[in-house]
């Protein structure tokens, strides 16, 4: 059995990693901390997760084979960079260590990189396009959800070079995405019933998403108009992607759709937890579970590709997602502890 410790148990992606890695049957769930709850059981804590005996610790003790840190940004570095020295596999939910350079990273989340040296080491945790990497990865940055998302969408389209660089992706989110932490922006009366953008300025996830997609393919250098917005839900990622295509790319009419099909059935054709979708699909067909659904689609009256693409922001994007990449980790059966249907309505 695989021994797992897992970093901030308190925030949402911890209780879900909880959640799921409590079911896994490879795994053995060992330690959590939360400090703002250490000393209580988990099941005191959270009675949905009544199952689990533990205690919330302040930090990780004794001797564990991999860790999954929920832990905002920077604290999250802080956090692993000990474990990291000790052997202790890393999955990492922030974004500590997507960022591959240390100057882009200092200036979007404010502070110096506490140890930049790690984030070539380090596997971004994308298995759709780094399966092969991360089977020997000791370090894996799990990607953001509004990224997998969006580089999931538009990956096919770039790989084939059928669209140009200005790319648009308006994206939608779920309030669980903020997280635990008291914000006013946040509060019931703010979001009941209201939708707002945010970030309008540029948002942390924006250098994420250019940096993967211009790794896609040789010579290409998105030019990405990122906005995303609050919506009133607590689960999911709707992004809907906006890019016009190269002169004769695809045949004019049906069958230019036919082809766009055909490419992305054909390149995700292995993928487990990719669902290419014939409409557009709705932010509660993956409600609690991995998938990600796409849907692609050609505008002929402006010739633009347009990528419909949704997930749960907590387990595609998050929990599920890092379980999947402890699964390559470890040589296990990618789907393991993670089939469940979606929660609808």
């Amino acid at each position: 059995m695989i021994k797992a410790a897992i970093i901030n148990v308190t925030g949402y992606a911890g209780m879900d990693l909880a959640r799921l890695l409590h079911v896994h049957p490879e795994v053995e769930l060992t330690q959590v901390t939360g400090r703002s709850m250490a000393g209580q059981r988990v099941k005191e804590a959270f009675p949905h997760l009544g199952d689990i005996d533990l205690v919330i610790q302040d930090e990780i003790s004794g001797s564990v084979d991999v860790a999954f840190s929920a832990l905002p940004q920077t604290a999250s570095a802080e956090a692993v960079i000990p474990l990291i020295k000790a052997g202790v596999k890393i999955i990492d939910i922030s974004a500590d260590f997507r960022l591959k350079d240390p100057m882009e990273y200092e200036e979007w989340y404010g502070v110096p990189h506490p140890m930049p040296s790690l984030l070539e080491d380090s596997v971004y945790g994308l298995p759709e396009l780094y399966r092969t990497a991360l089977k020997g990865s000791s370090l894996v940055a799990n990607p953001g959800c509004y990224p997998t998302a969006a580089i999931l969408a538009l990956a096919p389209a770039i790989k084939e070079g059928l669209i140009h660089e200005d790319i648009i992706i308006d994206a939608k989110s779920g309030v669980s995405g903020a997280g635990r932490g008291l914000s006013l922006n946040t509060h019931f009366s703010e979001v009941n019933e209201n939708v707002s953008a945010y970030a309008v300025n540029g948002h942390r996830h924006l250098p994420e998403i250019t940096q993967e997609l211009g790794l896609i393919r040789p010579e290409y250098n998105p030019n990405i108009t990122f906005l995303p917005h609050l919506i009133p839900m607590t689960r999911g990622i709707l992004n809907s992607c906006y890019a016009t295509l190269t002169e004769g790319s695809l045949a004019p009419g049906k069958e230019g759709l036919r082809e766009i099909t055909d490419l992305y059935n054909n390149y995700y054709k292995n993928e487990p937890f990719i669902r290419i979708s014939e409409s557009s699909p709705m932010t509660k067909h993956t409600s609690g579970n991995n998938n990600c659904i796409i849907y692609p689609i050609i505008d002929h009256r402006t010739n633009r590709l347009l990528v419909i693409s949704c997930l749960d922001n907590l387990v595609k994007g998050a929990a599920g997602q890092a379980i999947q990449n402890m699964n390559l980790m470890y040589q296990l059966p990618e789907t393991q502890g993670l089939e469940q249907l979606a929660l609808y309505p």
